[in-house]
């Protein structure tokens, strides 16, 4: 048990690691290569982590201004409302039938 702890822990820490290069305000982005619609669902499942990452370094962003623009929201959008948990197009209904 504290073997998986330790590594889901490692695992953990290295993803996080990974998606702070990812992340909104990175200097990458630039008029002529601006962060589009893929991105935009990038930066709006990982906003909640660059929120957080943001209090602690200056140049991170939960949203990148270099975008394409409605594009680029629109992915930010949906990834934020999908998220959290907001559509619910693909979800099972629950059914109130008890004879399962």
């Amino acid at each position: 048990m504290k073997k998986k702890l330790i590594l889901l822990s490692i695992i953990i820490i290295m993803v996080l690691c990974l998606m702070t290069g990812c992340m909104p305000g990175d200097p990458k982005y630039t008029v002529t290569k601006p962060a589009g619609f893929f991105w935009g669902i990038w930066h709006g499942w990982i906003a909640p982590i660059s929120l957080i990452v943001g209090l602690f370094k200056e140049n991170v962003r939960v949203y990148e201004l270099v975008n394409t623009g409605w594009w680029y929201d629109f992915g930010f959008y949906i990834a934020i409302i999908s998220g959290f948990g907001g559509l619910s197009l693909f979800r099972k209904k629950k059914s109130n039938d008890k004879h399962h």
